[in-house]
């Protein structure tokens, strides 16, 4: 674990370059080395977490706010542990680093608890869309409507991953008649014909923006 003070000071953007570079040095990472900055919701402690990912490099991490920082010189994806939510930047600055990791822990979920920024692409742009905006549209509406319904949010979740009616009954552990139900009773409630690819592509992106408005 790290000062948090220090750690602050060296993803803030209000930072110069000067007293960046002098916080990662006080850090304990040489000058020039890249460091990226992973945001990350965890009951774990942050340290367990930085070891797993980053076991033979620097790493770093403090609690800022209600988001864990953890800064490291390389982060193996595959190490996070289950329950983790992270969201991983890239290694060009850790300032800017700092808010694509922040823009991924947003996308993340229970099928993708950690998401790297540069695996969103134009995804990433969902994400600057004024909140007023996205709780305006009807489309992200209906998704909202839908929400207190488990079971048919995680039907749609899944039948959007998949694009595959069939593929969504394996995977849920029904059969595709079931499945193929229960998407034609959603489809109605979002008023989206959902077997359709523009249709699909709606319900994808609604469904994505309204899981950015709960993260």
């Amino acid at each position: 674990m790290a000062d948090p003070a220090l750690v602050e000071l060296a993803i803030s953007s209000d930072s110069d370059e000067a007293a960046r570079a002098r916080a990662l040095r006080l850090l304990g990472f040489t000058a020039g080395l890249p460091v990226r900055v992973i945001a990350v919701r965890s009951q774990l402690p942050l340290d367990h977490v930085g070891r797993l990912i980053c076991p033979a490099r620097p790493v770093k991490g403090a609690a800022l706010a209600d988001v864990g920082v953890i800064l490291a010189t390389t982060v193996d994806g595959a190490k996070f542990p289950a329950g983790v939510r992270a969201g991983t930047g890239g290694a060009d600055s850790p300032d800017r680093s700092w808010r694509q990791a922040r823009t991924a822990l947003r996308f993340s979920t229970s099928r993708q608890p950690v998401i790297h920024y540069a695996d969103l692409g134009a995804l990433a742009l969902l994400a600057e869309i004024p909140q007023d905006a996205a709780c305006a549209n009807a489309d992200v509406a209906a998704i909202a409507r839908i929400a207190g319904n488990p079971e048919g949010l995680e039907t749609l979740d899944t039948y959007c991953a998949t694009g595959s009616l069939r593929r969504a009954a394996d995977l849920l552990h029904l059969h595709h008649s079931s499945i193929a139900r229960r998407t034609e009773q959603i489809g109605k409630a979002l008023d989206i014909e959902l077997t359709e690819p523009a249709g699909l592509t709606r319900a994808r992106i609604a469904l994505l923006a309204w899981r950015l408005l709960d993260n």
